[in-house]
């Protein structure tokens, strides 16, 4: 294990079919009035709107509805809730979606009472938080972000064509999560696998960094095993509790900052798959699949050992025979092929991407240390071309 660390997480989780039932407690913590956060109105037609609201106002709870947050949530969206909180003098905020519903509850959380732009000031400067921060809570509809046990947030501004992500330190982690299996079953099926790809990106970006033996590494590679295994029965059956459940404590696990201590970490296919984002508005989970394969094709070589370790220990590789340089590559054509029974998105065109969008987009690429080769704007161009 790398260095020294201090590791809490204070985001308290209710998981299970009956976890909603801790909803009445959890709110009699908070103040009067509610921001209800969600998206486009599917928690309307599967009866959890209901359910959530009969105990907001058994509760007594004053509620404004702050609905319509986009799968990529954007600056001019963010102006519009905090004008809200402040017109209403909003207590807490309730979150009930995916990773994009939590991560503009948390990102209005820091930017309402902030008195200057926020945008500018915590996406751009990423300057630390020092205005009061409203409490959120979050009710979980779809798997992959984590982003109910985490600081992370990601904002969109569509004029300058930036996709932004920030983390946050622990006070804006979401106080309580309510994590119940059965509210992903009705996600259609390009949301479903997105969200499983995205889980798995996490896992990885924090697995292909560093070169010593950590406790973080088995416990990521037993994940990856878990969530293989049970994409595979939710790809058969979409309502198999067991299989849903799984992924759902998979996905919490796998960015809620636990096997992130010990580690370095390679987080460049997130940067390149937000760029992507910021320039077409894709699908999250769907722009990190394009460029995956891609990019650990691209820095393999310069992480060979671990690359055979995560086809040997992950995608039950045979070394038998083998060079290490092989075996590696079966390890990355075997998670292609569980890509493509999964239904990724494999390349950049089908969003949109003509070959002379490649620059533009690189531009937008923040380019991070961690991982096993640090690029160079070429790099990303050629890993997006070869992406293409």
């Amino acid at each position: 294990m790398l260095g020294n660390f201090t590791y809490s997480n204070p985001t308290t989780l209710h998981f299970g079919a009956d976890s909603l039932n801790q909803l009445a407690h959890e709110l009699q913590q908070y103040g009067q009035n509610i921001l209800l956060v969600y998206g486009g109105g599917s928690i309307k037609d599967n009866g959890i709107y209901d359910a959530v609201m009969s105990i907001l106002t058994a509760q007594h709870k004053t509620v404004i509805e702050d609905a319509g947050v986009m799968p990529n949530p954007t600056v001019e969206k963010l102006h519009e809730g905090c004008a809200l909180i402040v017109t209403h003098h909003i207590d807490f905020i309730l979150a009930i979606g995916g990773g994009s519903v939590i991560d503009y509850a948390k990102a209005l959380s820091v930017s309402a009472h902030c008195t200057s732009d926020p945008w500018q000031k915590y996406f751009i400067e990423m300057a630390p938080v020092d205005n009061f921060i409203i409490p959120v809570g979050c009710i979980l509809t779809m798997v992959g972000t984590g982003s109910e046990m985490n600081g992370g947030s990601v904002i969109t501004n569509t004029q300058t064509k930036q996709k932004i992500g920030r983390i946050f330190d622990s006070a804006v982690f979401p106080k309580f999560a309510i994590l119940n299996p059965t509210y992903t079953f009705t996600i259609p099926h390009t949301q479903m696998v997105a969200g499983f790809f995205d889980i798995m990106s996490h896992i990885l970006e924090q697995y292909f960094s560093g070169h010593d033996d950590t406790t973080s590494d088995y416990i990521m590679e037993g994940l990856l095993r878990s969530l293989i295994h049970s994409s595979e029965q939710a790809l058969r059956n979409p309502n198999d509790y067991e299989a849903r459940s799984n992924i759902m404590w998979t996905a919490t696990w796998a960015l809620n900052t636990l096997v992130a201590k010990g580690k370095s970490s390679d987080w460049m296919v997130h940067m390149i798959g937000q760029a992507i984002g910021g320039h077409t508005n894709a699908t999250h989970g769907m722009t990190l699949s394009a460029v995956s394969i891609p990019y650990y094709t691209f820095i393999l070589p310069n992480g060979l050992a671990k690359f055979k370790r995560f086809a040997i220990n992950v995608w039950q590789v045979s070394p038998d025979g083998k060079d290490d340089l092989t075996i590696a590559q079966e390890g990355l054509i075997a998670m292609t092929a569980w890509m493509n029974r999964l239904g990724l998105t494999m390349n950049i065109r089908e969003f949109g991407v003509t070959r002379d969008m490649i620059p533009a987009i690189a531009e937008h690429v923040f380019l991070l240390d961690g991982g096993y080769k640090h690029l160079t704007k070429a790099d990303v161009i050629a890993i997006l071309n070869e992406s293409f």
